[in-house]
């Protein structure tokens, strides 16, 4: 059966999709800083992996670990809602070493064995964030960006190689636990000045009506990837996130 490694799946989206890969009967690597027995079902086709795509040394023991994969889902990352002025230094270098230099790092660990093979699929989870300009979110959102740029780089370097490259966009969900990660880094929410629109980011991220992605969604959108050989570049997850999409001016080839 063919493999699959999926970082950051101790929650959320990566979760939900390492569960999805083991129930169509997937060799599964479930990869998190702290692996923990009990959170996925038990089957002799799930491997849990500790992985902190933020360290090289982490990175090429996992490597070594998992072997040849025959898709790479790069999931892990996290948020930090701030005013682009009041976020901290440490902060901005955490949003892009973990999305964007943690997901090249991983890439660069295992395309190499892919190309050399001339198969397999690489899937980025990146955000809705990316599609349009928005306030509070800018360095995270800068992060996310950086990964959809090199993404779409790379899908045009690798696919003569018989390497396929993708793009899932989940829209908002309150099935994650992106607010207790981002809650540390949260800056300008008692600023005079920035209160108001702080008030307002809070207000769309909490709403209750309106269309919003399940972690069933990125589960699906990134099988879709890993499966269906016809799929676009990007692929939106979530009713909320082919709205954005269908509003966007993204290249969807």
């Amino acid at each position: 059966m063919p493999k699959v490694l999926i970082t950051g799946c101790s929650s959320g989206f990566g979760l939900e999709t390492a569960k999805l890969f083991i129930e169509k009967g997937w060799d599964v690597i479930a990869t998190m800083r702290t692996p923990r027995e009990g959170l996925l079902p038990l089957s002799d086709r799930l491997r849990l992996i500790k992985l902190d795509i933020t360290d090289p040394a982490s990175i090429a023991q996992a490597a070594e670990a998992a072997g040849a994969v025959d898709v790479l889902v790069n999931n892990a990352g996290f948020g930090a809602p701030a005013p682009v002025e009041l976020t901290d230094p440490e902060t901005i270098y955490a949003l892009f070493q973990t999305n964007a230099v943690g997901t090249l790092a991983m890439i660069q660990a295992f395309v190499p064995q892919m190309r050399h093979r001339r198969s397999g699929v690489v899937i980025n989870v990146t955000s809705t964030v990316t599609l349009k300009t928005l306030p509070i979110v800018g360095v995270y959102r800068a992060s996310k960006a950086a990964v959809n740029a090199f993404t779409e780089s790379l899908a045009m370097e690798v696919k003569p190689f018989g390497v396929r490259v993708h793009i899932v966009l989940p829209g908002r969900s309150p099935e994650t636990r992106f607010g207790d990660n981002a809650r540390p880094h949260i800056r300008g929410i008692d600023d005079p000045d920035y209160a108001p629109v702080f008030e307002q980011f809070v207000k769309n991220v909490q709403q209750d009506n309106g269309p919003v992605t399940h972690a069933s969604d990125v589960a699906e959108a990134v099988w879709q990837a890993a499966t269906d050989s016809t799929a676009s570049l990007y692929i939106p997850a979530g009713e909320d996130a082919e709205q954005w999409m269908a509003e966007s001016s993204i290249h969807r080839e």
